[in-house]
């Protein structure tokens, strides 16, 4: 069976690695599938040539996964159509977080056949040998499917256990060169970056999150050296890009995972998302150690009564505990603030920007972002509770336009009022980031002149 998997273009120069279609595409091969990936991140393809690819290839499935968000959605709907104007259309998949919550606006708005709710590694395979034996599909668990004019949602598959069993991304499959250029906070200029995922799911449960998965399941700490290491061997990687949603979910597994990469000299550069409250400054000299130099913290908010509502099992002391201790550290956090969430208002607006610029240590340009009721977040019910949104369309067609701008409102402000303690926010924010660069600037100058430091390479805006 041949096997078309589409990674959508998201306009940027360098594209994120498609860790969940790479992971698909492993278990296809071992199915004894034909797979191709089609690179439209890389190449820019426009929807049309998807078309015309389809119609000049044969190609029994072609799958595509998007996550949520008002871009990925609309990229869906254009790559959708494109699939089905083609005259050899083949078996369409969709899967990804994305079309999850709502299987049947989806099925309305993409023409799917399958939509794959989960974890897809078990279920793809299921699903094909069901297509080869011409079984029907309602014994598929985790999928929806149209039928007789009805979308049918089967029951739901179990998460796997194990989650070693899953062989590694088909990273031969996909145009290494390209994604390893990716930039990350502290990396270095002849790095050549990877992400890696360490686990599968969180033990929080913030009110905005719209993780389908209960609960948290790591990788072995051997597992995730061996790949680190194929990683550096096969592809020269340098550094590698931990995407899970949280690395650091317990002290004693963050620090398994610290000695094993210390024990096997990986010698790699990391980045990891972490949590504050485990930000101790023994575990963190240990993680710095093993290569660690940056932590992407999810913060949110700097007040606890805001802390509290959206459930995020946090404190201000707590934060400001932390993030000094990672300062201290040498390693650099990374902050991540959003605004409008339950409780909000400019006064605890004006205390996240306050915090931001107070730790600020100039790794990365921080701006402040609404927060977003996703579908399958407990936010986008509440939402639709309160009658602050309608249903998934709504959300979709009306409401969320772009992730900079308001969605749902579940503060005291005006929509304008809202905006524009914003856009105050994000101007002391970016002024203060430009300010930090120019100093850096200026700095490099003086060396370059007055100390005649012989090692400088240019002024050069990245």
């Amino acid at each position: 069976m041949r096997v078309l998997l589409v990674v959508y273009d998201n306009q940027s120069f360098i594209s994120w690695f498609p860790q969940g279609l790479g992971h698909i595409a492993a278990v296809l091969e071992q199915e004894g599938c034909s797979v191709e990936v089609y690179n439209q991140d890389q190449h820019h393809y426009p929807d049309a040539q998807l078309t015309e690819y389809l119609d000049q290839n044969r190609v029994d499935i072609v799958g595509v996964s998007v996550i949520g968000g008002y871009y990925q959605y609309r990229r869906l709907l254009g790559l959708s159509q494109a699939i089905n104007r083609s005259r050899q259309r083949p078996f369409y998949i969709l899967g990804g977080h994305g079309p999850v919550p709502d299987p049947r606006y989806f099925f309305e708005k993409t023409r799917y056949d399958a939509l794959v709710m989960g974890e897809g590694e078990n279920t793809i395979v299921e699903l094909l040998r069901a297509l080869s034996a011409k079984k029907d599909l309602s014994g598929v668990a985790g999928i929806a499917f149209p039928k007789e004019g009805k979308v049918v949602i089967n029951a739901p598959r179990p998460l796997i256990p194990d989650i070693d069993r899953i062989p590694r991304p088909a990273y031969h499959l996909f145009p290494m060169t390209y994604y390893r250029l990716l930039r990350m906070p502290r990396a270095e200029p002849t790095d050549f970056v990877a992400p890696l995922l360490s686990g599968r799911g969180c033990l929080f449960t913030c009110n905005f999150c719209y993780r389908m998965d209960k609960g948290f399941r790591p990788r072995s700490a051997e597992a995730i050296s061996e790949e680190i290491a194929f990683l550096k061997r096969e592809h020269g990687i340098t550094y590698i890009a931990f995407s899970d949603e949280l690395l650091m979910s317990s002290q004693a597994r963050t620090e398994e995972l610290c000695r094993s990469f210390i024990g096997k000299r990986l010698g790699v550069r990391w980045c990891c998302n972490g949590r504050l409250n485990f930000a101790e400054p023994a575990l963190l000299r240990l993680m710095k150690e093993a290569g660690c130099v940056f932590i992407n913290y999810g913060i949110e908010a700097f007040d606890d009564q805001v802390l509290r509502n959206m459930k995020k099992a946090l404190t201000t002391k707590q934060i400001v505990a932390g993030i000094e201790a990672t300062l201290a550290s040498g390693i650099s956090p990374g902050f991540n603030i959003i605004f409008g969430n339950i409780g909000d208002s400019r006064e605890t607006l004006r205390k996240g920007v306050d915090f931001l610029l107070r730790y600020d240590d100039g790794a990365q340009m921080r701006t402040i972002r609404p927060v977003t009721p996703y579908p399958g977040s407990p936010l986008f019910d509440h939402a639709v509770e309160k009658g602050l949104l309608k249903d998934c369309a709504d959300f979709y067609e009306n409401k969320h336009l772009n992730s900079d701008l308001l969605s749902v409102n579940f503060t005291e402000l005006s929509d304008e009022e809202f905006h524009q303690a914003l856009f105050d926010a994000n101007r002391r924010l970016i002024e203060n980031y430009h300010q930090h660069q120019a100093r850096r600037t200026v700095s490099a100058a003086r060396s370059l002149y007055i100390g005649r430091d012989a090692s400088f390479r240019g002024f050069r805006q990245s």
